[in-house]
């Protein structure tokens, strides 16, 4: 008898971070079990719960290991479920440029959008409009540095975790501020992004909750 897949794979499919996961899970034909977070399966919530300090998503559980933050959930899938080497080099030069991509979409683009998302979430009526502002000019500094970036990054359809970081945090990013016309490489690697079958697997998963989207989502992708 088949026991299933060994991997659990727990968060939700409107999750930026969750589907930062999924990218590379889908990609790559990791046979997993998703294990959503809702109201029906509060079992699944405890198990994320006890894993972090914060009780946040995604959360890997394979056999005995629990895993959180999705940089490290799949580093530990490049080395033990696909071939290693595979999203993040061997090499240690290579893969220190690689991570630091990665935090660049983590931390300049998806987090610093998330300040909007949470003020709205606060207030919807009375977000922090500076603190919203600042964050918009960030985006719009980020934005700028990934222009110039592209010059150089070649647009292919291999998996990296460069991939894996971007294309969720662009996503979303561009439905909080949008990318500006004068900025074409990023938004025709958006749209580039979005056409991997990986990542519009994800993106079709989420239709049914772009209500939740405390901005109101945009009637395009």
């Amino acid at each position: 008898m088949n026991p299933g897949p060994s991997l659990e794979l727990f968060g939700h499919p409107f999750s930026s971070y969750t589907w930062k996961v999924l990218i590379a899970l889908y990609a790559y034909e990791v046979p997993f079990a998703f294990r959503v977070l809702d109201a029906e399966h509060p079992e699944n919530a405890e198990v994320v719960q006890t894993a972090g300090p914060q009780g946040k998503f995604p959360v890997l559980r394979d056999g005995e290991n629990l895993l959180f933050e999705a940089s490290s959930i799949l580093e530990y899938i490049d080395r033990h479920h696909i071939t290693p080497g595979t999203l993040i080099p061997e090499d240690p030069d290579a893969a220190n440029a690689i991570r630091m991509l990665d935090r660049v979409f983590d931390n300049y683009v998806m987090n610093v959008m998330q300040v909007v998302v949470d003020e709205y979430i606060r207030s919807a009526e009375a977000p922090d409009l500076a603190r919203c502002a600042e964050a918009r000019t960030k985006l719009e500094r980020t934005y700028a540095w990934l222009e110039g970036w592209l010059r150089f990054y070649p647009r292919m359809d291999h998996i990296t975790l460069i991939e894996c970081a971007a294309a969720p945090s662009l996503f979303y990013a561009d439905w909080v501020h949008p990318i500006p016309e004068e900025l074409p490489r990023l938004r025709q690697w958006r749209t580039h992004l979005l056409s991997l079958p990986a990542m519009a697997r994800c993106v079709n998963d989420a239709r049914p909750f772009r209500a939740y989207f405390p901005l109101g989502a945009p009637d395009r992708d």
